[in-house]
């Protein structure tokens, strides 16, 4: 961590008194912090929550280049279909006449008692061949399909009777 020097309750003072911005207030301190409006769909608690982080990071420093590149490449390996499910989240797929389900865990997931880091390991267990497990658990769509369900822009022809 690249470390700046600064009195921590100073810091701690005046992160209190972004937690009691509110309204225009609140918007007018992300302006002077950020150089720009703040975007619409950010809650208040969020823009509390940017700016604080901001403030310790101007005092204190942020993270070295390694560390900033380690996160972001743990970040990218993430599959965003997969990424969003929650802790406690059962999938089920009917395959072959039969119903399998797996829960989602802080780990990965759990499929008849046992874990796995993937969906797509589930998958190719439950299948015996490579599959995509999000695709398999209906998590993300196929291009096709995707193109399929859009609705159509042109004029619509009717057929005649």
């Amino acid at each position: 961590m690249l470390q700046r020097f600064a009195d921590p309750a100073a810091i701690a003072a005046e992160i209190e008194r972004v937690r009691s911005l509110s309204g225009d207030t609140l918007r007018r301190r992300w302006r002077v912090v950020f150089g720009r409006s703040p975007p619409q769909h950010l809650t208040a608690d969020l823009l509390r929550r940017m700016i604080a982080h901001r403030v310790q990071e101007e005092a204190f420093g942020t993270l070295d280049r390694a560390t900033l590149k380690l996160l972001d490449g743990v970040a990218r390996r993430n599959h965003p279909s997969e990424r969003n499910l929650k802790i406690g989240t059962v999938l089920v797929r009917d395959y072959q006449g039969r119903r399998h389900t797996v829960t989602v865990e802080s780990q990965g997931y759990v499929w008849e008692g046992q874990a796995y880091s993937s969906l797509s390991a589930i998958a190719r267990a439950i299948t015996g061949t490579a599959w995509s497990g999000p695709r398999f658990f209906a998590l993300k769509s196929s291009a096709r399909h995707h193109r399929q369900s859009q609705p159509s822009t042109g004029a619509s022809k009717s057929r005649p009777p």
